[in-house]
């Protein structure tokens, strides 16, 4: 505690001795604003997005889109070109991003760092995220920020919520409710009320479905109910700023096809501090400081929502109760002068992971909590923006992370873990990163840009603790596998003129040390169900892009392309697992007055490059899988200024279809011993109602 105490003073105190922080720099929030007033007048239902500055997407989690509106944070990400998800059933997928899965992947809420807490990832952070209750959802690809933590080698995502000031006495409120198919019913509300010296906010929503059917008619294990509720209250004695105190809390259940367990608890508890000062004026135009505290009590078992299989690895009841504290703050400040921009500042967090398991139903709440292991982070950072010229600007940065890792229990896999040499020991590494980056008139008709961007990465959780064994020659991965460090190109080009608009973003990548998982047995789902596993780090390659055509042709009739692929290849000529296939979205939707309808054709090729019996600590490679195509409908109508109606038919010509990126699943609902791919929902509808007061 006194040295989670340490990194929350050294943070707030970074606020107040040092001026503290603004979480972007102008041009950044500038690219942002404009998106959001892009996305709020837009009455179509989402159905992909184009980036609105280098590497860079904004979206508003509260639109309606196609498919269905997620449930989860990973489900959104999907609506960004680049981004899969890892399936194992209806909900709570793990996203990857370029062919890159977990911690290469930053995650923040409300600038807050959140972790799941299962060894095999059932509970990843997303599945705590309800895009809904967020104003805005960011992106950064690739290793092109320094400014939310370290190791974020595959990109940067940030749910927001913004602060809502109020220059009179005043109420507003948005939401929805949604109906659906295989009984799934969702509703959302956001409500705010204030006077131009502060404000009071509740934002809270409810998500539910059933199992639903595959395209053959095949029922797959999926439901799920979800709830959140998150309150603030704000201060805000002056225009732009605020301080702001705030806290949440959720629950959830899910069943998993591609697992030998549920869900059944998914708790979080989150408490939030965060103070912004914004255009000052003069050199030092704005500061900020944030400290948080998000808890996580995650169950799994195989009673709750499932009968134990006789016949299975697990045939009795049996439960594993595990939970992760986070917390931690950020303090940074922004100068201007002239034509430079620079943000600078410290952010540090702490995790612990505790953990309690136990036959017989219920019984694990008797059951003594143990403590298995800590990581501390420290880092500081700096990034600039230097207009050259109105059309020439060069970004840059560089950040610094003193991280450790505490083994407290032994790093091994199973329902009880068994006592292994590296146990009580620790492991420290100095992390570094930085990228500098050229654009050139990405706001004008034609632009571009090319970057280079390194980030070093500390093993995570999963991949110190999870595995059965580490590399050759090491006691286990604790004290075998060696940090990552990525090195990436990012280059891209877009243009805009009269009804066009096209943009395109490629890179390429070198990968020291990339951690991969050898499966060597066991079930086909995570490490920590059973399966015998093995961390090591190998070199590798990856390389792959992104792009995207708009064409206007007639007045309110919009024809869109998107298309994504990712390629990754170790030193051993092997290819890296878990890489999605070839895909493709086209779009065309049509407005006229309150009126606006749309149709979406995605594709996606068969991957053949795999890597079977290797991939990460979710899954592996299943073999090769076949292609599809899907083709969906929706329609909308503006009801006033006020009320929004929109629905869908997704999957409308019943097509049976799987996922390359797939847990396969389990033998407790009749899925053979071999491998069979989760598939994906058959024809379902969808009607979706929106307010604003």
């Amino acid at each position: 505690m006194a040295a989670t105490n340490n990194i929350l003073a050294a943070a707030l105190a970074g606020a107040l001795c040092l001026p503290s922080a603004l979480a972007a720099q102008d041009h950044a929030a500038l690219a942002h604003d404009a998106a959001l007033r892009a996305t709020t007048l837009d009455g179509v239902v989402v159905m992909g997005v184009a980036p609105v500055a280098a590497n860079t997407f904004v979206l508003d989690p509260k639109l309606p889109r196609q498919p269905a509106p997620a449930s989860d944070g990973a489900d959104y990400l999907k609506t960004i070109p680049g981004f899969s998800a890892l399936r194992s059933g209806g909900t709570n997928g793990d996203p990857v991003l370029r062919g890159m899965f977990g911690s290469r992947i930053a995650l923040l809420t409300n600038d807050g760092a959140l972790s799941g807490a299962c060894p095999s990832r059932m509970d990843n952070a997303m599945s705590y995220i309800a895009p809904e209750t967020y104003d805005r959802l960011t992106v950064v690809k690739g290793p092109q920020t320094v400014l939310w933590g370290g190791g974020a080698s595959a990109g940067t995502v940030r749910f927001e919520r913004e602060i809502p000031y109020f220059d009179r006495p005043g109420v507003r409120a948005q939401g929805s409710v949604l109906a659906g198919s295989h009984e799934r019913n969702d509703q959302v509300l956001d409500a705010s009320a204030g006077t131009p010296r502060g404000y009071a906010r509740l934002a809270g929503n409810r998500s539910e479905a059933d199992d639903y059917a595959d395209g053959g008619g095949r029922e797959v294990p999926s439901a799920w109910r979800k709830w959140n509720a998150d309150v603030a209250v704000g201060w805000t004695p002056a225009a732009d700023t605020v301080l702001e105190l705030s806290a949440g809390t959720g629950d959830a259940q899910a069943r998993y096809a591609g697992r030998g367990m549920d869900g059944a608890r998914f708790r979080r508890d989150s408490l939030g501090l965060r103070f912004e000062k914004k255009r000052i004026g003069g050199v030092l135009d704005a500061v900020a400081a944030n400290a948080y505290r998000n808890e996580v009590d995650h169950v799994m078992d195989n009673y709750s929502l499932r009968d134990p299989d006789p016949s299975g690895g697990m045939p009795m009841p049996m439960a594993s109760n595990v939970g992760d504290t986070s917390q931690g703050g950020r303090a940074a400040a922004t100068w201007q002068r002239d034509r430079w921009e620079l943000t600078a500042g410290i952010d540090g967090r702490q995790s612990e992971h505790r953990r309690r398991s136990a036959m017989g139903r219920g019984a694990y709440r008797d059951a003594p909590w143990t403590k298995d292991a800590r990581f501390r982070t420290l880092g500081v950072f700096a990034e600039s923006h230097w207009h050259l010229t109105d059309a020439h600007h060069v970004m840059s940065g560089l950040r610094v992370d003193r991280a450790r890792a505490d083994a407290r229990r032994a790093p091994t896999a199973g329902m009880m873990p068994m006592p292994n040499p590296t146990a009580g020991q620790r492991r420290r590494d100095t992390l570094s990163g930085g990228f500098a980056r050229y654009e050139y008139d990405m706001s004008g008709r034609a632009g571009g840009y090319v970057g280079i961007g390194r980030a070093e990465r500390m093993p995570d959780y999963w991949e110190l603790f999870s595995p059965s064994r580490g590399p050759d020659g090491a006691a286990n991965a604790f004290a075998g596998v060696r940090p990552e460090r990525t090195t990436q190109l990012d280059a891209g080009l877009q243009y805009r003129a009269g009804a066009v608009e096209a943009w395109a973003s490629v890179y390429a990548g070198r990968i020291d040390g990339y951690i991969l998982f050898d499966y060597m047995g066991g079930p086909m789902s995570g490490a920590a169900m059973g399966a015998t596993t093995r961390a090591r780090n190998v070199d590798a390659d990856i390389r792959g892009g992104e792009a995207g055509v708009d064409w206007r042709p007639l007045h309110g009739l919009k024809l869109s392309g998107v298309v994504a692929y990712a390629w990754g290849e170790s030193d051993d000529g092997r290819a890296l697992p878990q890489m999605p296939p070839l895909e493709a979205r086209l779009s065309a939707g049509w407005e006229r007055g309150g009126w606006s309808w749309g149709a979406l054709l995605r594709v996606a090729d068969a991957q053949r490059r795999v890597s079977t019996g290797q991939g990460n600590v979710v899954g592996r490679d299943l073999g090769p899988s076949a292609g599809f195509a899907v083709f969906s409908l929706n329609g909308a109508y503006r009801i006033g200024d006020r009320l929004r109606l929109s629905g869908g038919i997704d999957n409308l010509f019943d097509r049976a279809y799987s996922e390359h990126l797939n847990l396969g699943g389990n033998s407790a609902f009749g899925y053979p011993a071999m491998p069979e791919r989760i598939a994906e929902p058959g024809r379902s509808a969808w009607v979706k109602l929106n307010f604003e007061y």
